[in-house]
């Protein structure tokens, strides 16, 4: 957990899950939104066709790519959402295990969801974020 974002566990709730119920940003910080991360190579081709752990391999070395660019990282997410094209519970244990192994302690509130079809051809994953740092500084740039 960084200092700008504050994981909630109610005792109230479930402690067997693998994430926490909210979290906490206090202000004043910059939001970062990260569209859907996919499993797409530098030259924009779906990597790992058909394998569920390697495209969630790939989407989350994306994530981090794309929060790196905004100054974040994936200690710095809120929230995230990870879509799995499959209606099968072990595909989508597959892309949550790979996906926590990226995570790590920081098992931030998340949804997962398994929907018919992703965007890109053979795409079978995708993780949205959303992340809070600090501002800038008079003169700094990130």
């Amino acid at each position: 957990m960084t200092a700008n974002v504050r994981l909630i566990r109610d005792i109230e709730l479930a402690q067997t899950v693998e994430y926490a119920y909210a979290s906490v940003a206090d202000a004043p910080l910059r939001c970062v939104w990260v569209a859907g991360a996919c499993p797409l190579d530098v030259d924009g081709k779906t990597v790992a066709v058909g394998d569920y752990a390697g495209q969630t391999h790939q989407v989350m070395r994306n994530l981090a790519t794309a929060l790196r660019g905004a100054g974040a990282s994936l200690t710095d997410i809120a929230k995230t959402t990870v879509y799995v094209a499959s209606s099968r519970q072990d595909e989508l244990d597959t892309a949550w295990q790979v996906y926590r192994e990226y995570m790590g302690a920081h098992d931030v509130p998340s949804t997962l969801l398994g929907v018919t079809v992703l965007g890109y051809t053979h795409q079978l994953v995708e993780v949205e974020a959303v992340a809070v740092i600090a501002p800038c500084t008079a003169g700094e740039s990130r």
